[in-house]
């Protein structure tokens, strides 16, 4: 038999539903590799138990003829995500011990559709990072390598357990989350394919929040035609989700046609940056040479305030995230560290249950929502952001959709740039913007870079139009041809 964790999600599918294989025996072989995946540090929990108990069901379902969209098929869940009866951590160690008594409505549709949980995977905590380093359980390690080398290196973040799992066949697919480039950013330095939706495509109820305005699940997956099926369940309007837009779902799935013949390309020019390595310019003339290739028109853009979007974003996602974090604080649920009085066991709480990272971001958020600093601040961000928004609508005036590079560069080694948070933080310089205006984004793998790691493309949309980048994206995807496996190092760690 083929090994069945190396199968993308159409073909398991196609597998379960032809009888090759049961769904228990496809959960077993993930499972295995999962135990033997350890050095990769990708789940903070593996659910064995209820992963079979779901994959026996989904047997007896397939047997019946009455299998869902995702019947049987084993994902990875962020741990963002709140699992009923599931620790849900944020990988933090103020919840560490934290175990929901509800299910988030992005990971009920997944249930509700027949998929299978293998467990909750690794992200920085409270999805506060680029590396998945600032995990209170410790890095996820890259299944990728760089030539002639056994450094580790990061899978980018905040969803690096959601892309190391992926791209190392732990689970078919995965849930991520996306608020300046999380799922987007790993997926490029992984192999994968990381779809971040339309601000409201998804619901965000039962996701522990980071910045409110800005997060969104989405999708790591092995291929574009995977990130469809996985965006057809997980996108929904819910009531509970005051920001879940009331737009019809369409079948992403349905939308790959395979052509973009006549589909306007724009080029911004303003992610031509200073400093920015050949290899990643070459990959992106690359990019615009396969588009013309298969009959889309191709012009050079403007998006004038794109330097402005990384500040801004910097301002507006700290302080939604202090706002949001000051519920934890040791008297309801999570970590409880004694104090004399009430005010000592917050400092106490706080000061034990956050990481460096999380009190950087909450001390800079607060700084800027401050007396005499918020009209300084965090409003003069909120009109860069309207403006950006802006840039956009006038683009897609012209274009249907932009193509550029998803990140400044390959996958970096751990301890390479924490020590710089700057450094660290433009990481994001191409993926914040799609953020800050609320609109779907797509990363594909796209070639390799000289130290023979992953690196990707980006195609970005109008709102709610994912379907146009998925079908682009698919395009991208042929053209650039499957990227080789990861060697399994681990296997013998």
């Amino acid at each position: 038999m083929t090994d069945l964790t190396a199968l993308t999600l159409a073909e398991a599918q196609a597998g379960l539903q032809n009888g090759a294989f049961t769904a228990l025996e496809l959960c077993e072989a993930h499972l295995a590799a999962i135990e033997a995946a350890g050095a990769l540090n990708a789940y903070t929990k593996v659910t064995p138990e209820r992963a079979r108990e779901m994959a026996k069901a989904s047997d007896q379902r397939l047997a019946k003829g009455e299998g869902g969209a995702l019947e049987g098929l084993p994902l990875g869940i962020k741990d963002l995500f709140c699992t009923k009866g599931v620790p849900s951590t944020a990988s933090s160690r103020i919840l560490e011990n934290f175990v929901p008594t509800y299910e988030s409505t992005v990971t009920q549709n997944l249930w509700d559709a027949g998929a299978v949980m293998l467990g909750k995977l690794a992200l920085d905590e409270f999805a506060m990072g680029s590396s998945t380093e600032t995990s209170y359980f410790g890095p996820v390690i890259n299944p990728w390598r760089r030539k002639g080398s056994d450094a580790a290196l990061v899978p980018g973040g905040s969803s690096g357990g959601s892309s190391a799992a992926v791209a190392a066949d732990l689970c078919l697919a995965a849930t991520g989350t996306d608020t300046g480039g999380s799922i987007r950013q790993p997926a490029a330095l992984t192999g994968t394919v990381g779809l971040k939706p339309t601000y409201g495509r998804c619901s965000r109820w039962g996701i522990i929040a980071f910045a409110s305005s800005l997060d969104q699940a989405g999708p790591i997956t092995k291929t574009v035609e995977d990130a469809a099926i996985m965006l057809s369940v997980m996108a929904s309007i819910d009531p509970k989700d005051t920001t879940s837009a009331e737009v019809p779902v369409p079948d992403y799935r349905a939308a790959l046609t395979g052509s973009i013949k006549g589909l306007r390309v724009g080029i911004p020019r303003e992610y031509r940056v200073d400093g920015m390595p050949g290899e990643i310019e070459t990959l992106w003339q690359d990019g615009v040479e396969w588009m013309k290739a298969a009959g889309a028109e191709v012009i050079e853009v403007s998006l004038p305030h794109t330097k402005y979007a990384l500040p801004a974003y910097y301002i507006v996602a700290p302080a939604e995230a202090s706002s949001n974090l000051a519920r934890y604080d040791g008297v309801r649920y999570g970590l409880r560290e004694p104090g004399k009085d009430i005010i000592e066991m917050y400092e106490n709480t706080r000061a034990a249950g956050f990481g460096a990272e999380v009190k950087r971001r909450i001390l800079i958020g607060t700084y800027v929502l401050s007396a005499g600093y918020y009209d300084a601040y965090y409003l003069k961000a909120q009109k860069v952001r309207s403006l950006i928004k802006q840039d956009f609508d006038q683009v897609f005036e012209k274009a249907d959709v932009l193509l550029t590079p998803t990140t400044p560069g390959p996958a970096f080694a751990l301890g390479e740039k924490t020590g710089d948070p700057v450094e660290m933080y433009l990481n994001d310089i191409f993926t914040v913007t799609v953020n800050m205006a609320g609109l779907p984004a797509l990363s594909v793998p796209a070639g390799l870079s000289s130290e023979g790691t992953p690196l990707g493309l980006q195609l970005i949309g109008r709102a709610f139009d994912e379907a146009t980048i998925l079908r682009a994206g698919q395009v991208l995807e042929q053209a650039a041809g499957p990227l080789p496996k990861a060697e399994k190092w681990w296997l013998a760690a």
